[in-house]
Parts: structure tokens; C-alpha cells; sequence
């Protein structure tokens, strides 16, 4: 696997669309405009009034993600011109032009387009940064066009668009646009490697898998790379991580990126993901059914060796380190059990009520090794609770806990930036008596009606910095496609993360 490797040539060009040499040409058009202008407007005219002519007969009304196909006929060069609605001027956002572009390139590869040009969508609104507006185009697009690459004796047929040329008149446009476009092609590399993970089967994307492709991360951007085994977890007191990795067929790895490592002068930031390459439920087995999905609680890891790619590719002025620790939980004889007591890394100790409550174990160890470099903040992803699940929704929002309101709100922010939805919970000392044991500091469970605020209670006992939790069990796969999101693994988290540290 080479790390985010896309086969779509993404360029910036300056000129009138009309005039660029591509099969097919992309505009927009907002809901209630009569006669468009702009490089619609130019298009339109030299058709001949023909998308004038398409909103006159009310076969096109600019509402949100409306789709309609013009055919040329020599009268550009283009074969086809795909227009897409902006939806309502007011309610415009870089959502809409992220779902504006997805649909748009949809229709293009559909129609087996091979070099798309394309204009960037709400880059003359009012409040709009043309180049956030540049990236959201090109985000929209590129996720859009994002498929699983499947190992298959017989090839499937090429439908997919080679190239996408950015096309701007005017070029003061230009610098800030190249900017747009090189952050989404850094930031779209990262969610498809995160994707890729999660899509691989699990026999595949075992933790030497994942501690390869942080290698490669490591070699081409410059980062320092640990890849801690079994003796090397045990010579850190890893325990809690450890004694998942018991019965594990596939040799553990506890993964750590680390970037600019040798600039104090930087403020120091640390990520966290939840690695289990595939979850059986280890003793406290799970049912047959679904199984298979449990190949995706290793999101979080994804997410975190995702954004480390992102952060290589756009060379930030930060300090960042990756913690992946990565492992199956499977059942064997060697197994950890319930009624075990377990010593984490920190020396608390832990009952375990279930060995299905996996994923706090692995990150308990990975948030004291967080602690070791002094960090300013430290986030973790993981997919942890199906209470998360029910409780917001599947595919809706992560829940967000966090020790530091500060650190919540930026999180917040970058949320609604980019619409990778959270939703902050309560972390409520009262979670403490659901996780209270009588053998040891604490259990790693807190029962049916306590499993969301648990979790988090329980991971906060590894915390002495300013900290947050995203449980994204609802957000890392999905059996239907919608808008940029394919079926399969989303890559949720990697465009938080991103927007959250550029923003630091």
C-alpha cells in the first residue's frame, strides 16, 4: 500500500473554463438566479442562453446538490457541462460546497468523464475565504471519488476520472487557491489512507500492517518511528495493553509517530487511536452476527496514522505525536479473563468485568505514554461504545468528552468546520461509582445504563493534562453511501484532526 496514494492528477489553472481542455467542465448556479453570471454566465452565453433557457422552463432551479447535464455540441470544447445547485444564497456554507462538488463529480465519473474542469464553487460569496472555498471543492470531489481497491481475479471496468483541473479567471485568485488545493490534497490523502485501513480485511490489516504503513509515513516525511513489541510493551509496564494481547495470534505493535521531534520551541500535541485490528470480544465473545464489521475497531488508530500523513505532507509548525497501539483480542487459553486484575502502565489497577471492554485497556496505556512527553493536550479516537451509538445515532455525530473547556470548544469549532459532527458529553465524577471495584482501583466496565460516561471515566484516570475523548463508534464505517462518504470505512476524524492542529 502506498500511504494515500490517489490515481487523480489534481491541478490549478488560470483561464476562462470554457476554453480548458477537458471532456467535461463543472458550474454552479444558486436557487432563485434567473441569469447567471460569472463563468456560468460566460458558458451560458456561448451556448446560446441554453442554461438561461434550462431555469426559464423551470428544468433547473439551483436548489441544493440539483444536478443537470448540457451537451455542447461543439459549441466549446468540453463534451458535456454538468451544473450543480448552491442551494439558497443565505444558507450557503463549505458543507454545501463540499456535497455541491461530490454530486457534481459523481454524475461526471457516471457518465465516464476522464479529465474533469471544474470552478470553485462559492468562491465569489460574500464571507466565504476563497481559499477554505478552493479546499472544500476539492475535498467534496476527491472523497467522492474514493473506492475501495478490492483484490479480485478479474479486474472492474476503468470508470474513474484521471484528472481535475481548478479553473480561475481571474489570477489574483490564483496563490490562495493553489493553497486550498494543496491542503485537500494533503488532507484527502490522509482520510483515504485511514479508509483503506479500515477497509482492509483483517487477515491483512494486522498490527505489522499498520506499523508498516507508519513506517512509510516515517521514512517520507522525516518522523521518528517506534514500533514497541511484546518485550518492549513489558519493559514499559504496559499491562493493561498486554494483557489484551495475550491471546493474540497477530504480534502486537504500539505504534509511535513523532514529528519535529527535536524542536522545543514547539507546542507538543499528541493523538491517540484505538487499534484493535479485529475484536472477537476475546473471552466475553461477541455474537456471530456482524462480527465481520469488527474489523473496522481499529478506526481510531486509522484516523490518528491518517492525520500523520496529513501532517507530514503539509509539514506543520508542530510538535505532534501518533500513538497507534495496535493488537487483535481474540480467545485462546492464554486469553486475559473476566475477574482478572490487571496493572496498568500507571500502576492502577484494574478489574476486568469483561474482556469485550477492550479498547479503554489499550489506550489506557497509550494515554501514560501520551503523558511522558508533557504534552499541551492530548486527543484520543476510538471506537468504544455501541452506548455512543444509541445514544447518538449511527453515522450522526462522535461524542466528545474532554477535562478542559478550552480544548472542548476548539473541538467544537473544527466540528463544525468540516462537519465531522461531535457532540460533547457529560464527564461527571457520578461515573466513578459505575466503574468502582472492591479488588482493585477501578473495573474496566460500568455496566448497561453506564456505558458511555464510563468509558470516559475510566480513560481519564490515565489523564494528567489537558484531554479529550472522541468515542466515533457510530462514525468509522458505514453500509450505505451519502454525499463525499462512500460505503465502507469513512476516515472519519482525519479532517478534524487537521483542522484542529492548522488551527492551533
Amino acid at each position: 500500500m502506498n500511504a494515500g496514494n490517489m490515481d487523480i492528477q489534481i491541478n490549478v489553472e488560470q483561464g476562462s473554463i470554457q476554453e480548458i481542455e477537458a471532456d467535461t467542465i463543472i458550474l454552479n448556479l444558486f436557487e432563485g438566479v434567473k441569469e447567471p453570471g460569472g463563468a456560468t454566465g460566460a458558458v451560458d452565453k456561448d451556448l446560446d442562453g441554453a442554461i438561461t433557457e434550462l431555469i426559464a422552463n423551470g428544468d433547473f432551479s439551483g436548489k441544493a446538490s440539483e444536478i443537470a447535464v448540457i451537451y455542447p455540441r461543439g459549441a466549446i470544447s468540453a463534451r458535456r457541462v454538468i451544473l450543480v445547485g448552491l442551494g439558497k444564497r443565505d444558507e450557503f456554507d463549505l458543507e454545501t460546497v463540499r456535497k455541491a462538488a461530490a454530486f457534481a463529480i459523481k454524475r461526471a465519473r457516471d457518465q465516464n468523464a476522464k479529465n474533469v474542469a471544474t470552478i470553485v464553487h462559492g468562491g465569489s460569496v460574500s464571507g466565504i475565504d476563497i481559499a477554505d472555498a478552493a479546499q472544500a471543492t476539492v475535498e467534496g470531489s476527491i472523497l467522492a471519488l474514493y473506492r475501495y481497491r478490492a483484490k479480485k481475479q478479474k479486474d472492474e471496468p476503468d470508470q474513474k476520472i484521471h484528472s481535475l483541473n481548478i479553473v480561475e479567471f481571474d489570477n489574483k485568485k490564483l496563490p490562495d487557491i493553489k493553497t486550498g488545493v494543496k491542503t485537500a490534497k494533503a488532507v484527502t490523502s490522509g482520510v483515504y489512507l485511514a479508509r483503506d485501513l479500515v477497509n482492509l480485511p483483517p487477515n491483512i490489516a494486522t498490527p505489522t500492517k499498520m506499523a508498516s504503513v507508519a513506517g512509510e509515513i516515517a521514512e517520507e516525511y522525516g518522523m521518528k518511528l517506534t514500533v514497541g513489541d511484546r518485550e518492549w510493551a513489558d519493559e514499559h509496564q504496559m499491562g493493561a495493553f498486554l494483557a489484551v494481547a495475550k491471546g493474540a495470534g497477530e504480534p502486537p505493535k504500539f505504534i509511535v509517530l513523532e514529528h519535529k521531534e527535536n524542536h522545543d520551541d514547539l507546542d507538543t500535541l499528541v493523538l491517540v487511536g484505538k487499534g484493535i485490528t479485529f475484536d472477537t470480544g476475546g473471552i466475553s465473545i461477541k455474537p456471530t452476527a456482524g462480527m465481520g464489521n469488527m474489523k473496522s475497531d481499529m478506526a481510531g488508530a486509522a484516523a490518528v496514522i491518517g492525520t500523520m500523513l496529513t501532517v507530514g505532507m503539509l509539514d506543520l509548525p508542530l510538535h505532534i505525536i501518533g500513538i497507534a497501539p495496535c493488537t487483535e483480542n481474540m480467545p485462546d487459553a492464554n486469553a486475559y479473563r473476566p475477574a482478572d486484575v490487571i496493572t496498568a502502565s500507571n500502576g492502577k489497577t484494574i478489574e476486568i468485568v469483561s474482556t469485550d471492554a477492550e479498547g479503554r485497556m489499550v489506550l489506557a496505556d497509550g494515554l501514560v505514554f501520551a503523558g511522558g512527553y508533557e504534552p499541551q493536550v492530548v486527543i484520543d479516537l476510538a471506537t468504544l461504545t455501541g452506548s455512543c451509538v444509541i445514544a447518538l445515532g449511527k453515522g450522526i455525530a462522535a461524542g466528545l468528552f474532554s477535562n478542559e473547556n478550552k480544548l472542548r470548544d476548539r473541538l467544537v469549532s473544527s466540528s463544525k468546520a468540516t462537519h465531522e459532527r461531535v457532540w460533547t458529553m457529560p464527564l461527571w465524577d457520578d461515573y466513578k461509582k459505575k466503574i468502582k471495584s472492591d479488588v482493585a482501583d477501578m473495573k474496566n466496565g460500568g455496566g448497561r445504563y453506564g456505558g458511555v460516561g464510563a468509558s470516559a471515566i475510566f480513560l481519564k484516570e490515565f489523564t494528567n493534562y489537558p484531554w479529550a475523548h472522541l468515542d466515533i463508534a457510530g462514525m468509522a464505517l458505514t453500509d450505505k453511501e451519502s454525499d463525499y462518504i462512500p460505503s465502507g470505512g469513512t476516515g472519519f476524524g482525519v479532517r478534524l484532526l487537521v483542522d484542529f492542529l492548522r488551527n492551533w
